[in-house]
């Protein structure tokens, strides 16, 4: 079986880059990741893959003049993996619109809200304030407009009463552990593609 070859880009913990590494344990799972990137030295999600025997790899934005030659610098050591899609996972940096638009239709991002509903930051904490019932994830392809590109998979879960947002956090990120290694299988098996700006899947 071809693998769809995934370069992860972390900035923490990596617990859904863990996700990704676990499915592509599997020996049917149609991907698998050739690179994890990191511009945090210490972040928790090297370990992961280096348990993993996944390279690794360490580009400090602070040592760069500015986002655009940062932002070279990932895409040559992405290229240099033979990287097919790029997963983001927690990387705590804006790209800028030269590399989306280099890798549009080949990158994704998973978002902890049902969006377009509550784009940016402090989700889970706007979700309670709006008394919404229902929250979850999205995973969606990334183009230069924040959290505005077309959703490739979606989970629900519920807004319970007493929830905090750490409460909250945690039960998403749970269905987000389960929702970043479908929407992967799913391009992977050429199940959906990105095309004129929309998600466009096999069966439509």
């Amino acid at each position: 079986m071809r693998k769809l070859k995934l370069g992860v880009l972390i900035s923490g913990r990596g617990s859904n880059l863990q996700a990704l590494i676990d499915a592509c344990a599997r020996p049917d799972y149609p991907a698998e990741i050739v690179l994890v990137l990191s511009n945090v030295a210490d972040a928790q999600g090297r370990a992961r893959a280096k348990t993993a025997s996944i390279p690794t790899a360490v580009l400090d934005h602070r040592t760069y003049s500015n986002r655009e030659s940062f932002d070279d610098a990932v895409d040559a050591l992405l290229k240099k993996a033979g990287v097919e899609l790029i997963c983001l996972a927690g990387f705590m940096r804006i790209l800028s619109d030269k590399f989306v638009r280099a890798w549009l239709g080949r990158l994704i991002n998973i978002h902890p809200s049902l969006l377009p509903a509550f784009k940016g930051t402090n989700v889970h904490e706007r979700v309670i304030a709006s008394g919404e019932r229902i929250s979850g994830c999205t995973v969606h392809y990334v183009i230069p407009e924040l959290d505005a590109g077309p959703n490739i998979a979606q989970a629900e879960v519920p807004v319970l009463e007493d929830d905090t947002p750490e409460t909250l956090a945690a039960r998403v990120l749970e269905a987000e552990h389960s929702t970043y290694p479908l929407a992967v299988r799913w391009i992977a098996e050429d199940k959906v593609r990105f095309e004129n700006g929309v998600a466009v899947f096999a069966n439509d």
